[in-house]
């Protein structure tokens, strides 16, 4: 007899005795951990601007794709260079074309660029978090490393909580998830306080977040 199931059988034995430990079964019902929100869409909406401006985001509304160009061309400002997931993965109409006419270059990867643009896949509006997939044409290292990151959402990606994402994702097989190699979930810019108890921002990753809503 190995020592696994030496100290296995010695367990089984020890389940039979009357131990003072009550009987625990299985729970039939699980709590939320996130307190339950107003569905509609509008108050989604609401809740998610509010909770993603705490957690210092800095949230853009945007009421058309061209607005939130302009917005997106107004951040990346005078750089000429920065980091950018492949336009046909970000929901804004025209926005390769006014990248292009601006004489701003798109890299892929680039630890010395200023600012870094991407979409998201997920709003989440009880904490302001944004789920990000990475893989083909959605670079990683787009929303990690530089000091800047812009993200692009559309109301219609806002969804109440982390749970009900995934739930939605699991009811659809998971073929979302499993097309992509990484994902993220983002609450505001990079924080740390590991040393003696200071915030420090953009320690592990961007210092800012700006956030480009449109709808």
């Amino acid at each position: 007899m190995s020592s696994r199931e030496h100290i296995l059988n010695k367990l089984r034995q020890r389940s039979d005795e009357n131990l003072p430990f009550p009987s625990i079964t299985a729970p039939t019902h699980y709590q939320s951990m996130i307190p339950a929100i107003d569905p509609s869409p509008a108050a989604l909406r609401t809740c998610f601007i509010n909770e993603a401006q705490k957690a210092d985001c800095v949230v853009h509304l945007a009421d058309s794709p061209d607005a939130a160009i302009d917005k997106i061309l107004d951040l990346i400002g005078d750089d000429t260079r920065f980091s950018s997931w492949n336009p046909t993965q970000i929901p804004l109409p025209g926005l390769a074309e006014a990248l292009e006419k601006a004489n701003m270059i798109r890299v892929g990867q680039d630890a010395d660029v200023r600012v870094g643009l991407s979409s998201v896949d997920a709003a989440l509006a009880a904490t302001g978090s944004l789920v990000v997939l990475s893989g083909e044409g959605r670079y990683r290292a787009t929303s990690l490393l530089p000091p800047i990151h812009i993200a692009v959402v559309s109301t219609d990606q806002i969804v109440p909580d982390l749970e009900s994402w995934w739930t939605a994702q699991k009811r659809a097989g998971l073929e979302q998830t499993r097309r992509h190699s990484n994902m993220v979930v983002i609450t505001g810019p990079s924080r740390t306080a590991d040393i003696a108890m200071q915030l420090v921002m953009g320690m592990h990753g961007p210092k800012e977040l700006h956030v480009i809503l449109i709808g």
